[in-house]
């Protein structure tokens, strides 16, 4: 749908094709009329004023031909303003000409209309004293008639645009603007278009002030409700009546611009009691409720939604899991076996490292695969693999591996094996044995919160390597685990320069 909206094409086509109706259908209308065996004494819209002013009628003369007129030219007036000038105005291309040419078709638009005046209301022209002033006063009111319609035509362009730009970058707009709801939008667009409908028809002024008011209001409350009102109203014993009584505040508080407007427009009163009457009736009997249960819905479905993605994880993880089983007894056995080889022969590095291997396997076989773990065996495993690392990087006097993790006194929980993924892209892009390296790993948590960073270097990798053009795969699958496991209890800071890359995890823990 979105992309629907975003091809200009598309909604040119929708516009083109509508328009093309009606006048189709207008001027099929026209001479279907025109067919009735007793034109002149059919009835028309017009025919009453020349039957009152006992003034000549026909019916070709006095209406078929100047609405054919006033059809054609509101119908090519339309297509060539909207079609041709607007696209060149807005991307800026001859705006003079293009100026020139919208003063060039109001005038003619006038004229034509004024013209196709004096023939459908040709019995006015006898309230005035000469031709001249009957005239004058017809093409007057025409080329106001005109200015009204380029002013409509305007408020039309205003209201595509916005629209579209409002719903194709509603999850822009909400991204930067949390108050702002995708519905918000679709009910703000639907309202200008409402609004644009009842000016275009020539609504009464009180319809329009009374519709434009209250809905807007309506959207703010809704609005506001769903960044304010609804979550803090959950939060206390009596919810629904804790919000209505926010809302009914709301509405209270919009009495005095409201009754302002009102003056303003009907210059009574009356009106303005009458107008926050309604608004307040209406905001409590039918924004306030809508803004509950639309609330609600979104909260079960984004709640329906995050379980669904958690289960499919979890089953994701569980089938990697059981693949990468082989035989895990055998494995130990061979550990074991080459572990006992390493003592004979005195390789106590390689016996440290066969030990060290051995528990990492047996972690990610027995606790890797459970919701949660404690935080003591996840730092323990941290430890075993930095040991690990350092067999091979202790050679070189150029690395210095740093790891300040804390011992760990409370009962805390963590998903397992969430932490390591930023160690393992540490000391795979971090260590170089032909250069400088460097890496500090730091963990420590106060109270319920765990603070864990890792700072290391970074070396360009050679041609010849075979994961020199892998992506980070492990932290891309640990962001998707954060955002799932810790939805709005986290936050992740990962900054890259030229030489050094560092994160910063902050993890709300139980």
């Amino acid at each position: 749908m979105k992309d629907f909206i975003k091809n200009p094409l598309n909604l040119n086509k929708i516009e083109f094709w509508a328009v093309t109706t009606m006048f189709v259908f207008a001027i099929f209308s026209l001479v279907a009329k025109a067919g009735d065996a007793n034109i002149d004494g059919q009835w028309t819209t017009n025919k009453w004023g020349f039957e009152e002013f006992k003034t000549p009628y026909s019916f070709y003369i006095n209406y078929f031909f100047p609405q054919v007129s006033r059809i054609i030219i509101l119908y090519g007036s339309f297509l060539f303003l909207n079609f041709y000038i607007t696209p060149r105005i807005i991307k800026r291309q001859a705006v003079i000409k293009s100026i020139f040419l919208i003063v060039v078709s109001i005038i003619i638009f006038g004229l034509v209309w004024g013209t196709s005046e004096t023939y459908l209301n040709a019995f006015l022209l006898i309230k005035y004293k000469t031709l001249d002033e009957g005239y004058e006063q017809i093409f007057q009111n025409s080329f106001a008639y005109t200015l009204w319609l380029f002013f409509m035509f305007i408020l039309y362009s205003v209201i595509k645009f916005v629209g579209q730009y409002l719903l194709v970058n509603s999850e822009l707009i909400q991204s930067k603007y949390q108050i702002v709801s995708r519905e918000g939008l679709i009910a703000f667009v639907l309202w200008m278009i409402s609004t644009f409908l009842l000016l275009i028809n020539n609504s009464d002024r009180e319809i329009v002030a009374i519709w434009s008011v209250i809905i807007v209001v309506g959207i703010g409350i809704y609005w506001y409700s769903f960044y304010e009102l609804i979550p803090d109203a959950l939060k206390k014993k009596r919810p629904f009546i804790h919000y209505l009584s926010r809302v009914l505040f709301i509405a209270v508080l919009a009495i005095l611009p409201i009754t302002f407007i009102a003056l303003l427009t009907f210059q009574d009163d009356k009106a303005g009691v009458i107008v926050n009457l309604f608004n307040v009736g209406f905001q409590l009997l039918i924004t306030a409720p809508l803004s509950w249960v639309v609330y609600k819905r979104r909260i079960a479905n984004d709640q329906e939604l995050y379980m669904l993605k958690s289960e499919l994880g979890r089953s994701n993880a569980n089938f990697d899991f059981l693949r990468s089983q082989i035989n895990p007894h055998f494995l130990f056995n061979a550990l074991n076996t080459l572990y006992g080889t390493a003592l004979q022969e005195s390789a106590d590095r390689t016996g440290e490292g066969i030990q060290k291997l051995g528990d990492m396997m047996r972690f990610m076989l027995q606790e890797n695969v459970q919701d949660r773990i404690s935080l003591n065996r996840e730092a323990e495993y941290l430890n075993n693999y930095i040991s690990l690392q350092r067999l091979r990087t202790d050679i070189s006097p150029d690395i210095i591996i740093q790891a300040e993790i804390e011992e760990q006194v409370g009962n805390l929980q963590i998903s397992p094996m969430m932490l390591i993924p930023f160690v393992e892209n540490a000391f795979k892009h971090g260590i170089s044995m032909r250069e400088p390296s460097h890496i500090k790993i730091t963990l420590q948590t106060k109270e319920n919160t765990l603070y864990f960073d890792v700072h290391n270097s970074i070396h360009a990798r050679p041609e010849n390597d075979p994961e020199k053009n892998t992506n980070g795969i492990g932290l891309d699958n640990v962001k998707q685990r954060l955002n799932l496991q810790y939805r709005h209890k986290h936050e992740l800071i990962i900054r890259e320069t030229g030489k050094e890359f560092f994160i910063h995890l902050t993890l709300q823990l139980k």
